[in-house]
C-alpha cells in the first residue's frame, strides 16, 4: 500500500479510547471554525462527531505519518508535512494554529496516549500490512480447518517438537532484529548446499521460538556453520553422536538474556535454546540434513536439538573461548563447536591447581576411549568454584592448558592395540613404518590433544564444584575445526 497523501491544512488524528483526545473536543471545533481541518478518526467512527472525522479503519495513515501518540496535529503544504505538534499543550497549539484564544477553557496541559498504529499487539500485523513485503519465500495456503502446527509435522519441517508457524507478520518482525537485508545471502547451506538468505534463517527463527535481538546470534551461528572448516556435512553424515555446540560470549549475550550461569547447558532458557534450534532447523529444512537420510549419527544425542550457551566472560579470570581463538575482550562472538552432549566432571576436595589438574586429566583421557589420542579435540567448560582454585594460585588460560596437556601424555606401549586386552588403539604401523612402543632415550608418549585441541569456557553456577567437559567430533583436514565469528548486527 503507497503511503496516503494527507489533505493541505491541518490534520488531526485522535480516538476515543484517550481521555485528552476527549478532553481537546472543544478546541477541534474551534479550529475546524476558522482553519481548513481534517480530523482521522483511529477507533470509534462516531468521534468527535463535530468536527466529523475519517475513520483510519485499517490505521494506514497513522501507520505511513509514523503517528506515535494521539492527538497529534499536522501542518500540510502541497501534500507535505511541514510541521506537527502532539498531546495538548494550549500554548504550543494556539501557536501552531495562529488561534489566540484557543482552548480557553481547557486545561492547559495534558499529555496525550500512544497511538492504536504503535500498539505491539498491533504492531506486526500493520508492518505486513502497509510495510510493502520484502519478503520473497513461497506462500504455503493452511485450510481453514487445518491446524499450522499439525501440518509442519506432516510436512516434515519439524524436529520432532512443536514450531511456531512462520507467519508474514512474525517473519517481518523477526527481521526487525537486524541491518542486513532479507535478500543478502548468509550461508550455502549443506548438504545440498542451498543459498540461505536473511529472510529464510528468519523464518527458522521463527520457526525455533527466537526474539528478533536473538537473529544476528543466529546468522553468526549459521556463517560459522556453513563452510568447508567446521564441515557440517560431516558433521551430519558420521556416525558419532555429535552435532554443532553454539557458544557465545560478549555483552550481548547479557543484553539478550542469556544464560551462563545456573543450569547454563540444561533448559529453561529461551535465547539458549532457541537459538541453538534455530540453527538445527535451517541445516534441516534449507540444508537438507535429516536423520535417517543424511544424518547418520548411529545414536545421536539430545544437544541435537539445541546445544547453545553463553559464556559468564563478565567474570572469568581467564577470558572466553572467543578470546582464545583471536577475538578482542568485549567484543560479541560465537564460536562453533563439533561436539558431543557434555559429561561432568566432579572433584569437590581439590584446593590446590596441581590436584585439581590432575583430576581433569583424568577425565579428559578417558575421552572416548583412553587409548584413543590425537584424533578428537574437547572443551572444558570449567564451573567458577574450579576456576577460583586455579585463579587463586595464579594459572592463567596458557598455564592451565599447559599442565593439562603435560599430565595427558602417555607411553604409546600402553596405547597401543591389543594393549591390555583391548583391540581397540592406537595402531603401531604406519605409513612412516613401525612404531616402537620404546626407544633408546625411554618410552615415547602421545599427548592425548593435538596442541590446539583442548579448550576452555567459563559457565556455571556459582556453587558446586563441578566442570562439565565437551567431547569432539574427528579433528583435522578429515573431520571439524572451531569457527569462531565475531556477531554482525
Amino acid at each position: 500500500m503507497s503511503k496516503p497523501t494527507l489533505p493541505d491544512g491541518l490534520v488531526a488524528i485522535v480516538k476515543r479510547d484517550c481521555e485528552t483526545c476527549q478532553t481537546i473536543v472543544p478546541a477541534l471545533r474551534e479550529i475546524a471554525a476558522a482553519r481548513d481541518l481534517v480530523v482521522y478518526t483511529q477507533d470509534d467512527p462516531a468521534f468527535p462527531g463535530d468536527p466529523l472525522a475519517i475513520h483510519d479503519v485499517d490505521l494506514g495513515v497513522s501507520w505511513h505519518h509514523d503517528i506515535e501518540t494521539v492527538p497529534t496535529l499536522i501542518r500540510v503544504e502541497d501534500g507535505a508535512e511541514v510541521d506537527r505538534t502532539f498531546g495538548w499543550s494550549r500554548d504550543a497549539w494556539r501557536e501552531f494554529t495562529g488561534i489566540d484564544d484557543l482552548g480557553g477553557g481547557l486545561p492547559a496541559m495534558r499529555p496525550g496516549c500512544g497511538s492504536r498504529s504503535v500498539d505491539p499487539d498491533l504492531v506486526d500485523e500493520l508492518r505486513a500490512r502497509h510495510g510493502g513485503s520484502v519478503l520473497r519465500s513461497r506462500r504455503i495456503e493452511v485450510a481453514e480447518l487445518e491446524d499450522p502446527v499439525e501440518m509442519m509435522f506432516t510436512r516434515g519441517w519439524s524436529d520432532g517438537l512443536p514450531v511456531v508457524p512462520p507467519t508474514e507478520e512474525r517473519v517481518l518482525a523477526m527481521l526487525t532484529g537486524t541491518s542486513r537485508a532479507p535478500d543478502e545471502i548468509v550461508a550455502t547451506v549443506p548438504p545440498d548446499l542451498v543459498h540461505a538468505s536473511v529472510e529464510k534463517v528468519a523464518i527458522a527463527a521463527v520457526m525455533a521460538g527466537c526474539l528478533p535481538e536473538y537473529l544476528p546470534w543466529v546468522l553468526t551461528a549459521v556463517e560459522a556453520a556453513c563452510n568447508d572448516e567446521f564441515n557440517m556435512h560431516g558433521l551430519l553424515a558420521t556416525t558419532m553422536p555429535v552435532g554443532p555446540v553454539v557458544i557465545c560470549s560478549g555483552p550481548g549475550t547479557r543484553a539478550i538474556g542469556m544464560n551462563s550461569g545456573i543450569n547454563a547447558l540444561g533448559q529453561g532458557n529461551r535465547a539458549n535454546s532457541t537459538i541453538g534450534r534455530a540453527l538445527q532447523l535451517v541445516i534441516r529444512n534449507i540444508g537438507g540434513g535429516r536423520p535417517g537420510e543424511v544424518d547418520r549419527a548411529a545414536h545421536g544425542n539430545p544437544g541435537k536439538l539445541s546445544f547453545c550457551f553463553a559464556e559468564n566472560d563478565a567474570d572469568s579470570p581467564y577470558g572466553t573461548l572467543a578470546g582464545q581463538h583471536g577475538v578482542d575482550p568485549g567484543v560479541d562472538a560465537v564460536t562453533l563447536f563439533a561436539g558431543e552432549g557434555p559429561r561432568g566432571m566432579v572433584d569437590q576436595l581439590s584446593r590446590t591447581p596441581e590436584s585439581l589438574a590432575n583430576s581433569l586429566a583424568h577425565q579428559l583421557q578417558a575421552m572416548h576411549h583412553h587409548k584413543l589420542v590425537m584424533a578428537f579435540d574437547a572443551i572444558v567448560v570449567m564451573g567458577p568454584e574450579h576456576a577460583r582454585v586455579f585463579a587463586e594460585a595464579g594459572w592463567d588460560r596458557d598455564r592451565i592448558l599447559f599442565e593439562l596437556h603435560m599430565r595427558l601424555t602417555t607411553p604409546i606401549g600402553e596405547l597401543a592395540r591389543g594393549a591390555g586386552e583391548i583391540a581397540e588403539g592406537v595402531p603401531t604401523q604406519s605409513a612412516s613404518g613401525f612404531l616402537a612402543p620404546d626407544t633408546a632415550d625411554g618410552p615415547v608418549n602421545l599427548p592425548k590433544f593435538r596442541p590446539d585441541g583442548l579448550m576452555l569456557a567459563y559457565s556455571g553456577g556459582g556453587a558446586g564444584l563441578f566442570s562439565m567437559v565437551i567431547p569432539g567430533w574427528v579433528n583435522g583436514e578429515m573431520g571439524s575445526k572451531p569457527v569462531t565469528r565475531e556477531v554482525r548486527y
